[in-house]
């Protein structure tokens, strides 16, 4: 397989780091060729050592079917990656569970609750909520005072699916019921969009058993 830093790198000159900007970054995005330079290269280009290979996969992905996702491909490295951006995404996911919206001042307090109030905590969450909405998963309203979840996108139990559940398990650091993966506030933009056991068991990077009380839970295989 070609590896990720091979495929990737072709988009780091400035002509294309403003296209790449604009495939996963959204339209309405100001962030320089440089700064997408970074991003990419904090999540592709030079990943984590214990990160390679995932990252490898999901370009693989991508090549093989280059109409997979890629909010949904960038999101899972994003959880993988920083735990912080994981953090914003659980919040958010858990406070649009029910109606469908909430207030970035409800963001920053449970952020706050969690790593103090500190400005640039404060500041990586607003720039998390910005990417977000970037990549689709919410709207930010009333001159961002206010944030409306978006229809979540439907990844029909393909090989993404599995890599972002694969990603919650990553970022999660421990053992997830299989029951509840799917609407893991982690991942609230995406419905994985098959029998979620089935799904699983495509996968060889993941292992499923059942534990004491009989409930089916899912670990990385390694």
């Amino acid at each position: 397989m070609q590896p990720l830093r091979g495929l990737f790198r072709q988009f780091t000159s400035p002509c294309s780091c403003y296209v790449l900007r604009y495939r996963v970054f959204g339209s309405n995005s100001c962030s320089s060729p440089k700064k997408t330079r970074t991003v990419l290269n904090r999540l592709w280009l030079e990943p984590r050592p214990d990160l390679v290979e995932f990252a490898d996969r999901g370009v693989q992905i991508y090549r093989e079917a280059p109409e997979t996702s890629i909010s949904a491909l960038t999101w899972g490295m994003a959880l993988a990656t920083y735990p912080f951006f994981g953090k914003v995404a659980e919040i958010v996911g858990r406070l649009t569970a029910l109606q469908g919206d909430c207030t970035s001042a409800e963001v920053h307090r449970r952020m706050a609750e969690i790593y103090g109030e500190r400005e640039g905590a404060r500041r990586m969450t607003n720039m998390i909520l910005q990417s977000q909405a970037n990549w689709g998963a919410i709207d930010r309203v009333d001159k961002g005072k206010r944030i409306v979840r978006k229809r979540a996108i439907d990844l029909h139990g393909s090989s993404v699916a599995a890599w972002l559940a694969e990603a919650c398990l990553r970022y999660a650091d421990r053992t997830l019921p299989v029951a509840s993966l799917d609407s893991n506030p982690i991942i609230y933009p995406f419905v994985l969009g098959s029998s979620t056991p089935y799904l699983l068991s495509r996968s060889r990077a993941l292992e499923m058993r059942v534990d004491s009380a009989g409930n089916q839970i899912v670990s990385l295989t390694n």
